[in-house]
């Protein structure tokens, strides 16, 4: 979960892949505890325009699963 959300803020992925892979867990899969259900059932509406995906949620999600998210800045 982690390394698809961290693919997601390097730009590797688009939102839409993310939200497609977590919908796709929603309905496939056995959550290793609540907190991988419940940020994975978050990164499932982030299409949606009430919803969203802000860089603090990303920290948040994060943080609930024992990571935490730096930004590094390189020169073009």
């Amino acid at each position: 979960m982690a390394d698809r959300l961290g693919a997601y803020l390097r730009g590797e992925v688009a939102l839409a892949h993310l939200v497609d892979w977590a919908e796709r867990q929603i309905l496939e899969s056995d959550f290793e505890s609540p907190a991988v259900r419940d940020a994975v059932a978050r990164l499932g509406l982030a299409d949606v325009r009430a919803f969203g995906l802000t860089w603090e949620d990303c920290q948040s999600l994060l943080r609930q699963l024992g990571y935490s998210a730096h930004i590094d800045i390189d020169a073009a």
